[in-house]
């Protein structure tokens, strides 16, 4: 208890550094790391476009039967936007 350091209140008045605050805050984090967790959500990305592409072609004729608001340019739309939100959380996780 002797060694803690007590703010002064001038100190405690003035607002602290946001970028330094951030700075401190973050973690760092190993190139591997970085290397498999991007690569995680580059191949979720990948699975998630080919695999909902080729889902969507299987049920092709019974959503073109069913006569839904969503046809299958929405739906494509849904499966691309997905897929390119995964391949962009990764390449943010590798440049970030």
């Amino acid at each position: 208890m002797a060694g803690d350091k007590l703010p002064t209140i001038h100190s405690l008045d003035r607002p602290e550094d946001l970028k330094g605050l951030l700075r401190q805050d973050r973690g760092d984090d190993c190139l591997s790391c970085k290397i498999v967790g991007s690569g995680a959500l580059f191949g979720l990305g990948a699975y998630s476009y080919f695999s909902g592409m080729s889902q969507l072609e299987k049920q092709r004729q019974a959503i073109l039967q069913s006569k839904s608001m969503f046809g299958m340019r929405s739906r494509r739309f849904g499966i691309t936007g997905i897929s390119l939100g995964l391949v962009w959380m990764g390449l943010w996780r590798a440049f970030r």
